[in-house]
């Protein structure tokens, strides 16, 4: 049944990638959305729990270093999306496993063998492939970066929910603590832009560098205050995504995260941690066949070949665990 589970999170990791990148090309402000996203997951989870009365254990606040990893993933994944190409992301977004098998190993005694050692080493040759193509451009080199961090804290992300497991932490109070830390941090970063925007535009007006009629001071306290900040520091949000908007979004992309995140930690309470990692990591399949036949991406040889190499290494993983 474990297997079962984790393909289920590979689906809705995948849908939530594929929304994560569209989502990246509108105007919107990201801590807004990411704050919706988390905010549902911790609300669905809780309501959840009222129902089926789930214990809170000692267990359940592993949730707190699931939820910071998951929110520099989270972060990462979507400012990726936003500058990259959404092959490359979705091809880092299935590269967890190899955090988690050496994490594992160090933590748990879960030791390679030689078949795994090999899926290993042919993973990283495929990373190394797209990390020197030629064929790469500026943006798509910020965009590596930012896959290359998705890849290392979703492993982390992993490691956590895996570890919550044996303290034998029951899923949905788990749950709500992991999401209400993510939506805590990204609500602060939020709150952060906001004052730093605000305090920018003071700044200014007292310097004297920003001069403007009392009509449109009024019109800028009027954006401030709806949560749009003008200036240098400022998101241009058109009227048809307002914060309202956005929040309400993030709150529909959010069960995508949650539905995935109860599945892969049911599958990581009978399954083995290698194996559960690299099957929900096969939510990558998902988002490239969005990415070749929607968004129409063409994708050079030498990158083709660096990401078939990392997707036979997760497979040969996937065999040998």
């Amino acid at each position: 049944m474990w297997f079962v589970f984790a393909a289920a999170a590979a689906m809705c990791f995948g849908i939530r990638g594929i929304l994560y990148q569209w989502t990246s090309q509108r105007p919107i402000d990201r801590n807004m959305l990411l704050f919706g996203v988390y905010l549902s997951g911790s609300l669905i989870a809780f309501a959840l729990n009222l129902n089926l009365n789930q214990a809170w254990t000692y267990g359940v606040w592993m949730g707190i270093p699931m939820g910071i990893f998951s929110f520099i993933a989270n972060a990462s994944m979507y400012k990726g999306f936003s500058v990259g190409r959404a092959s490359m992301i979705a091809m880092f977004t299935g590269l967890p496993p190899v955090v988690v098998v050496v994490v594992a190993y160090f933590l748990w005694g879960e030791a390679l063998g030689i078949t795994q050692l090999a899926g290993f080493l042919i993973v990283i040759a495929g990373v190394l492939v797209i990390r020197y193509s030629r064929d790469l451009k500026l943006g798509q080199l910020q965009g590596l970066q930012w896959g290359l961090l998705t890849m290392f804290f979703f492993g982390l992300t992993d490691i956590s929910s895996k570890q919550a497991t044996l303290f034998e932490a029951a899923t949905l109070p788990l749950l709500t603590v992991m999401y209400g830390t993510g939506a805590v941090l990204f609500a602060s970063l939020f709150v952060q832009a906001k004052l730093k925007a605000l305090r920018n535009v003071s700044q200014r007006n007292a310097s004297g560098q920003a001069r403007v009629s009392g009509h449109e001071s009024a019109t800028d306290q009027q954006l401030q205050v709806s949560g749009v900040s003008v200036g240098s520091a400022s998101i241009a949000l058109p009227a048809a995504w307002t914060m309202k908007r956005t929040f309400i979004w993030g709150m529909f992309v959010g069960i995508t995260n949650i539905a995935g995140m109860i599945f892969i930690v049911h599958a990581f309470r009978d399954g083995v941690t290698g194996i559960v990692s690299v099957i929900s990591a096969m939510n990558l399949v998902i988002v490239l066949l969005y990415a070749r036949f929607y968004l129409k991406e063409m994708i050079s040889r030498r990158e083709a070949l660096g990401m078939l190499l990392a997707l036979a290494g997760i497979v040969v993983l996937r065999l040998a665990s």
